[in-house]
Order: C-alpha cells, then structure tokens, then sequence
C-alpha cells in the first residue's frame, strides 16, 4: 500500500460578526470589518493554496458568510455542519476524521475557541514557533492556520505540523484599507 499524499489543513475563523438587536447567535451576520477582512484571509489563504477538496463549514450565518467573502469555496465540495457550531477541539477532530482520503486540501470554517485550541493541539513536531507563539497570543476573528498533515486524516493529531499562522488585519494592504470609525459592535 503507497503512503498517503501529503495533505494541507486550514483553520479559518470566521470573521468579525455584527450584533443586530434581537438576532439569535446563530443568525448573526458578518459586520463590515468582517466582509473586509474575510476577502483578505481568502487573499492570503490563496497565496498558499489554489483549490480546497472540501470545505468544512458551520450552519451559523457568520461562516457561512466568511466562506462566501473568501471565495474559497469555489471547485470545492462544501458541507454545512451543524455539529461545527460550538464545536470544541475532539469534536472538530472527529469531524475531520470523516474527511475521505481522496480529500488532500481541506478547509474547516468555524467558531473559537475550537478552531484555536485544535490549530494548537495539532502544532506537532517541526511546527512554526512564531506560527503557534501568535496562536498562543491571540485566534482573532479571520484569523487562519496552515497545517501540513502526512498520513491519513483519522490519524491527527500524530501527523501534523504547524505551518503558519495569519491575521488578515495585521497585513500591510489591510492597514492601508479606508476604515470608518468601528462600531460599538466591531471594536
């Protein structure tokens, strides 16, 4: 049996939600700041890597709009999960799991602390010191993890390894973006 083909992992938080007055979490929908910096994860995302096999994404509004601003989405298959939203590290893990082997890029889009504490929990050996020092600091919202995965997808946490780490608002072209004062909601 040949050994599986190198894999590529991202972990995207989605991005920057706005607080309508009696929207329910689930529902709330992406501020301004989070479109902006949602299409320049997508930016920095694509830089890396062309296509996604598969897109893991949650069912709350905010996802499903971050995937939408990244334009990630597209050649890929795309499955909403309901089990992603409020999913801690071992349910994402085993979410991922599931992933078929043909899958050799996979994107998850999902909420923190999940997505932080799994980018983290998978920092194997060889892992981007000043990658998983940033993770350490702070997952912000459009915040994102590269990770490259050697063997089977059922078989992380053992074979994994950080790559890089990356706040879209943090990038030179995002800090020369026009900006409006933030809202109570976005800052």
């Amino acid at each position: 049996m040949s050994p599986a083909p190198p894999r590529t992992l991202v972990l995207l938080r989605h991005g920057k939600s706005a607080y309508p007055p009696g929207v329910p979490d689930h529902a709330r929908p992406l501020a301004e700041r989070g479109r902006r910096e949602a299409t320049l994860a997508g930016e920095h995302i694509r830089a890396g890597v062309s296509l996604f096999d598969l897109v893991l994404c949650s069912t709350s509004e905010r996802t499903r709009q971050t995937l939408a601003e990244t334009g990630l989405a597209a050649g890929a298959t795309v499955r909403y999960l309901d089990e992603l939203y409020g999913a801690e590290y071992d349910e994402i893990l085993d979410l991922i799991a599931e992933v078929p082997g043909s899958a050799t890029t996979l994107l998850v889009v999902g909420h923190f602390p999940g997505v932080a504490d799994l980018a983290e929990g998978l920092a194997g050996p060889g892992s981007d010191g000043d990658a998983l020092a940033g993770i350490a600091r702070k997952f912000p919202t459009s915040a994102f993890a590269v990770l490259a995965v050697t063997g089977a997808w059922s078989a992380l946490p053992a074979n994994s390894r950080l790559k890089a780490f990356t706040v879209p608002r943090h990038h030179p072209r995002a800090q020369a973006a026009p900006t409006t004062a933030p809202t109570a909601e976005e800052s």
